[in-house]
């Protein structure tokens, strides 16, 4: 049996152990690979969770929606919260952590109002190798990791949604818009929608793979060497510094480096963080 078809019938065996799984559910490549074999495999005994957020973009929120109801999947929505914690919007090292923890312990409490034994989250075996404070927030609350527990990796997702025909099996990783903004540079809706308003523009030329990064009033726009080219346009070049202008932004810049996942971690790496606010 090919290794592939061995980690989905592990990741199958594992939920039907569990008997009854509410999924965090994103619309991303990971989680709805997850959710989208609960179902196949638990029936109504597996429904969706989704929160709604300042950091999770309306165009997402929707896609999460659409496929709910083309699966006919129970699909839960609640109200995130987070940006009511001040020890969140301070942004410090933890805040995935803080965000995590105070998610998860909404979806448990749900999950269980709805009769739902467990909650279970998309994160896979690669998310082992980057910081992720909000895994410590999975295991404390006692949120299951299907995906990691059968040990698929990424292209392993990718692979499985691709032959279950899902569209989100080549969809572009997404993290929450809160991810743009350095540790330490307080997170304000403002500051979110204007992160989503000028992600939103470079899509919308056609720019696939992209983050924009917000330092201060100065945007960092990663993307790979496709979306360089694009952008280096000059019709393209003078269209996205006017609408950035429009969003807030004082300067725009291209990063050198393109599009890489994690990238406002580096500076972690590269010295010891400050000690972050106890949770």
């Amino acid at each position: 049996m090919p290794a592939l078809e061995e980690k989905r019938q592990a990741l199958i065996a594992c939920l039907k152990d569990l008997g009854g799984v509410a999924v965090a559910f994103s619309g991303g490549v990971d989680s709805t690979l997850l959710l989208k074999i609960a179902h196949d495999t638990l029936g109504e005994k597996a429904v969706a969770l989704t929160a709604r957020s300042a950091s999770f973009p309306l165009r997402e929120l929707n896609e999460a929606k659409a496929f709910c109801e083309g699966e006919h999947i129970r699909h839960i929505l609640f109200d995130s919260g987070e940006m009511d914690d001040d020890r969140y919007t301070s942004n410090p090292v933890n805040r995935c952590y803080l965000c995590k923890s105070g998610f998860l312990a909404k979806a448990v409490e749900i999950a269980h109002a709805h009769g739902i034994p467990h909650v279970a989250e998309g994160s896979n075996v690669d998310d082992m190798g980057d910081y992720r404070p909000g895994l410590t927030a999975v295991a404390e609350l006692g949120v299951k990791s299907p995906l990691r527990q059968a040990g698929l990796t990424k292209a392993d997702i990718r692979a499985l949604s691709r032959e279950l025909g899902l569209k989100t099996w080549n969809k572009p990783s997404f993290a929450c818009l809160s991810s743009r903004i350095p540790y330490g540079e307080k997170i304000t809706p403002q500051r979110l929608a204007m992160i989503d308003k000028a992600e939103q523009f470079l899509l919308d030329m056609g720019i696939v793979q992209v983050r924009v990064r917000a330092h201060g009033n100065l945007a960092r726009i990663e993307t790979d060497g496709a979306g360089m080219a694009r952008i280096m346009e000059e019709a393209n070049r003078k269209a996205i510094h006017a609408a950035f202008r429009g969003y807030g932004f004082a300067y725009v810049s291209l990063d050198l480096m393109g599009y890489r996942t994690g990238s406002m971690n580096e500076p972690l790496k590269a010295a010891p963080p400050a000690k972050a606010p106890e949770p």
